[in-house]
């Protein structure tokens, strides 16, 4: 594995049943209402579309996910990833108490040119903009799903 090569994992405690954050997290379309760094989602079909990110640092990122994972029994969310990034992307959503644990992994190849020249140097900034992109996801969503308190 190279200096380009990720490997995420976040954990998020929400206020809600994990039907109601399964049903969320499926309609991805949505994500630009609740989260900040979710900057648009163009649907291609029912089962891809191109993301376009951004979290604090001054870059864009854009790739095609495609579902290869729709599992409500199971509470699975995973997509196939390709473009500025080459990998995978999975939500597993269980129950937690009286709200639901949403766990998400990630690993990922970055394709996107300048960040593959500063793979060495900014690999400690690029994995602070990733944490920061996921507590802002997860403060969205806990204000969409109605916790007191959260801003959107």
């Amino acid at each position: 594995m190279g200096w380009s090569h990720y490997r995420f994992r976040s954990l998020w405690v929400l206020p809600a049943p994990p039907g109601t954050v399964y049903a969320v997290l499926e309609r991805a379309e949505e994500y630009p209402r609740w989260w900040r760094q979710v900057r648009a989602i163009d649907r291609f079909d029912a089962t891809s579309g191109q993301v376009t990110i951004r979290s604090f640092l001054p870059y864009d990122m854009t790739f095609t996910a495609r579902a290869t994972r729709r599992d409500p029994d199971a509470g699975v969310l995973e997509v196939a990833l390709s473009g500025d990034v080459e990998g995978w992307a999975r939500w597993t959503v269980t129950a937690h108490g009286t709200g639901t644990l949403a766990r998400y992994d990630q690993e990922v190849e970055v394709r996107k040119t300048l960040l593959r020249r500063l793979a060495v140097p900014g690999r400690p900034l690029f994995r602070a903009n990733h944490a920061h992109m996921m507590r802002s996801g997860r403060r969205g969503l806990r204000a969409l799903l109605g916790e007191p308190g959260q801003a959107v």
